[in-house]
């Protein structure tokens, strides 16, 4: 007589998302549909108790209000980062000027999202983030060069002699599809689908913030770029 032996399968571990934002309605209204969509989540209403649980639970993703009672979100952000390079950070700002959120992604955030907005694309900009890590881990090697700079990829970083200027996922990812299509423009809604996940509207500025902080850490000169140029009213473009 044989005994069937019970085959056990483990699930694959939820992606934790930790939610620094202090307005209860938000918080409320994002853990409800990242739970549902199969996420962890942990919030916190400070930028200290956000930093400190970021320490002790190591999440997959942050999403970090930049209007914080205790602190400058901009400087949590920054702290963030220091403290570990790779962990995805999406920013929540109710500002509405360009400069505050290019401010925030040099700060170190990988992307943004502006109140009041769409919480599916929210979702859709984190699981975007989430596909490019997976396809990164089978590109893990792979290096090219824009100009003087060697981009590496496993390591998300620019070098040129002993200068290195860190990729955030996006930034990577935005080269990265521009240097495949090469010499060839590339739109916005392309850009906007390919790499975010998302599709494009009237009023999108994404991928524009982009182009500028690309082009600040490539471009020797940024008001008359050598790499990344502007086909008017179509997109970009990259010239090796």
């Amino acid at each position: 007589m044989t005994t069937a032996v019970a085959e056990t399968t483990e699930e694959p571990a939820k992606k934790r998302i930790l939610v620094i934002e202090d307005e209860p309605d938000i918080v409320r209204g994002i853990r409800d549909a990242l739970e549902f969509e199969g996420f962890e989540v942990q919030a916190r209403g400070t930028g200290a108790e956000g930093l400190s649980a970021a320490m002790d639970w190591a999440p997959d993703c942050v999403l970090l209000d930049l209007m914080l009672p205790d602190d400058n979100g901009y400087r949590v952000c920054e702290t963030l980062r220091q403290r570990d390079e790779t962990v995805p950070i999406i920013i929540l700002t109710a500002k509405a000027q360009e400069t505050d959120k290019i401010r925030g992604l040099d700060a170190g955030a990988d992307d943004y999202v502006t109140k009041p907005f769409s919480v599916a694309e929210l979702i859709a900009r984190i699981n975007a983030i989430f596909r490019r890590q997976a396809r990164m881990t089978s590109h893990a090697d792979e290096t090219f060069t824009i100009g003087s700079w060697t981009i590496n990829a496993r390591k998300h970083v620019m070098l040129k002699g002993r200068t290195n200027k860190r990729l955030t996922f996006y930034e990577l990812e935005v080269l990265k599809l521009l240097r495949e299509r090469s010499e060839e423009t590339v739109s916005r809604a392309e850009l906007l689908e390919k790499v975010w996940g998302i599709q494009a509207s009237p009023t999108s500025r994404t991928v524009d913030n982009f182009i500028v902080k690309l082009r600040r850490k490539l471009e020797e000169d940024q008001k008359n770029p050598r790499h990344i140029l502007t086909v008017y009213g179509l997109g970009y473009k990259l010239v090796p």
